[in-house]
């Protein structure tokens, strides 16, 4: 039997505008297992945003239960948020979010650092992840020496040095040309061959193709979950 490691329930999120009330998330219930491979789709104002930052621990719903992986989370202060993100969540964003002045090692080692790995457990387990997206010989660069697509390899090299439960990629292709697009899109397929459960975020409908599951969101509702396999 599949194993759930997200289950969210009759999540709500309002956010206060002068004395108005935005009702952005309007009960959403959604399960998903361990090694699936997701894309949430949406307009912009569907919510899938919001929905993306609760999934990922960078924000709490105004009412409603969130299990991770057994962990209530929904009602969790910041401090706890942030060890449960850095411990279960690796994040892929649009722009990379890389330190400038920091070479590829040492951004992707970064995650460990505030997980408390000495430097020698950090560098073995960063240059393994490396070599996993195909830059064992780029180590050394820095952000600017690399193309956009190293760029993002090296981001989805730090989302996987902590051995997350997740990997959540918000628009992971939304800066690059669509042949390192489709090269990123190879890799999130042989990063959840793996075993790793993939969420993915996108506008695009080509991009969210590679995923196995489509859930679209339309005004703060599940419009739709369909199988894409």
């Amino acid at each position: 039997m599949a194993e759930s490691l997200i289950n969210i329930t009759e999540i709500k999120r309002d956010f206060q505008l002068g004395s108005e009330t935005i009702n952005v998330l309007k009960g959403i219930d959604l399960q998903i297992n361990k090694g699936e491979y997701v894309a949430l789709m949406g307009p912009s104002g569907s919510g899938k945003s919001t929905l993306m930052n609760i999934l990922g621990c960078l924000d709490t719903p105004t009412s409603g239960a969130y299990i991770l992986n057994g962990k209530d989370v929904s009602q969790m202060h910041d401090d706890d948020l942030a060890e449960v993100r850095n411990k279960e969540i690796g994040f892929v964003f649009q722009t990379f979010n890389l330190l400038p002045r920091t070479t590829a090692l040492d951004n992707v080692a970064l995650p460990m650092v505030y997980a408390g790995y000495n430097k020698t457990d950090r560098h073995a387990r960063a240059k393994e992840v490396l070599t996993q997206v195909g830059l064992a010989d780029r180590m050394d660069h820095q952000p600017n020496q690399l193309s956009g697509g190293q760029r993002q390899r090296v981001a989805v090299a730090r989302a996987l040095v902590n051995k997350p439960s997740i990997i959540l990629a918000d628009e992971p292709t939304g800066n690059l040309d669509s042949k390192t697009s489709e090269e990123i899109m190879k890799l999130f397929d042989d990063i959840h061959a793996l075993g790793n459960t993939v969420i993915l975020v996108t506008h695009e409908e080509d991009i969210a193709q590679y995923a196995h599951r489509i859930i679209r969101l339309r005004d703060g509702i599940i419009e739709s979950d369909t199988p894409n396999r």
